[in-house]
């Protein structure tokens, strides 16, 4: 199925999935057109060396009753063809046009050797497996039927009578490992195109996290800008607008007010350039740097609200990633306050425990009513933001924590961050 049009993500995706397939089927392709698998290298030693053995036994056996006058050389000469032969495909790598020719050699000189000499019949087992191994399905197949027709016949002229069941066993062992080799071979391609299906789930769900990642990443950087920048410039422009208002009737008042704003804007600057060296360089806040950095935003609370900030424990050696989410947790928290609360007192708490660390941000403002149709902690202009508490929900629980918000109309604000350290683990 085609991907909606206008989607160039999805379009990308199944472009992917649909180019592993193709590549999927014409490898299925290939191997059912060619069945052929190459033996293990332990296989192949093994049939080697149980050529070896049955060559050995079956010379022993020719010159315990023959002479060299009775061809006894050319035998000698065959059977050591046959196992250089042998030899010489193992060194050789498996679906090479070399390997198929030296296996061809090595069964030829297997049927000549057996037609001179019945003795070295069973030598045609191990050049049977080595042409199932080797050569495609159906010749693979036609040749080892044909040996163990031959061994056959050979038996029939060693005992000087035919024998029914020497011509049915061999004949019947033969089939049976074709058949036995063709199963093994569906299987091991089988488990070849699950490894290859594995191996692309893999890839696509390795793709498909990045993505994820990214798109973590974005929301994340919206909410820190929110957070941070965001509200400085909120409070930028709502002073500026009182400075506005107050450039005709009170001069003094409206330049203080514009010095105020220069100031902000300077602190937004470089909130800015702490975001981007966060970025280039994965630099976070340490534990230190958040008690300073909190009681800069208590300090920076206006006129008519009095702020207080109380540390509780050691909160040194915060891990970064949590002293960076409670340091734009309280600046948003501490944002909503200055515009929406109206509130005369703010209280701001650091509590460090061995595990965890909490951080209570209370206000004695008006307050809202956390009704069921509407996310907890939410305001008015906050709710159409998209951010505020809600970025600040969304960034403790990447991390593990919990966010809790209590509030009334007329009661105030409380808001609470429990974040996990880890801390308590440490010898």
């Amino acid at each position: 199925m085609a991907a909606p049009p206008g989607n160039p993500a999805d379009t990308q995706v199944h472009g992917r999935r649909a180019g592993r397939r193709d590549r999927a089927g014409s490898a299925g392709a290939s191997t059912r057109a060619s069945t052929r698998a190459a033996l293990p290298v332990p296989l192949d030693r093994l049939l080697l060396a149980s050529l070896v053995v049955l060559v050995v036994a079956s010379t022993w056996r020719f010159l315990t009753r023959h002479t060299m006058a009775d061809g006894g050389l050319l035998v000698l000469a065959l059977a050591a063809a046959l196992l250089l032969t042998q030899a010489a495909a193992l060194r050789v790598p498996s679906g090479s046009g070399r390997r198929t020719a030296l296996v061809l050699v090595s069964t030829l000189a297997c049927v000549v050797l057996v037609l001179l000499a019945p003795s070295f019949a069973w030598c045609a087992v191990p050049v049977a497996f080595a042409v199932l191994g080797t050569l495609p399905a159906w010749p693979a197949t036609g040749i080892t039927i044909g040996l163990g027709v031959l061994v056959s016949v050979a038996w029939a002229r060693v005992t000087g009578a035919l024998d029914l069941t020497l011509v049915a066993g061999p004949t019947v062992m033969a089939l049976v490992t074709v058949a036995a080799a063709r199963a093994l071979q569906a299987q091991a391609e089988q488990q070849r195109r699950l490894v290859t299906e594995l191996v692309d789930a893999q890839a696509e769900l390795a793709e498909e996290q990045r993505r994820s990642g990214a798109l973590d990443e974005r929301n994340r950087l919206a909410r820190d800008l929110h957070d941070s920048v965001g509200q400085t410039l909120t409070s930028v422009g709502l002073v500026l607008s009182a400075a506005e208002r107050d450039l005709e009737r009170d001069p003094a008042r409206a330049r203080a007010r514009i010095t105020t704003a220069a100031e902000a804007t300077r602190t937004a600057l470089a909130e800015v350039r702490t975001v981007v060296a966060d970025l280039s360089q994965g630099a976070g806040t340490s534990g230190e740097r958040l008690v300073v950095a909190l009681r800069g935003l208590v300090a920076e609370l206006p006129p008519g609200t009095v702020g207080s900030l109380a540390v509780h424990g050691d909160a040194g050696d915060l891990p970064a990633p949590v002293a960076d989410a409670l340091l734009l947790s309280a600046r948003g928290a501490l944002a909503n306050v200055r515009e929406h609360s109206g509130a005369s007192r703010v209280a701001v708490t650091l509590t460090a425990l061995d595990d965890e660390v909490r951080l209570d941000v209370r206000d004695d403002g008006r307050g809202f009513a956390t009704t069921p149709g509407r996310a907890p902690g939410s305001r008015g202009r906050v709710d159409r933001r998209g951010h505020g508490i809600a970025g600040i929900r969304s960034r403790t629980e990447a991390l593990g924590g919990t966010t809790a918000v209590e509030s009334a109309p007329g009661e105030g604000t409380s808001l609470s961050i429990a974040l996990p350290t880890q801390r308590g683990d440490r010898s």
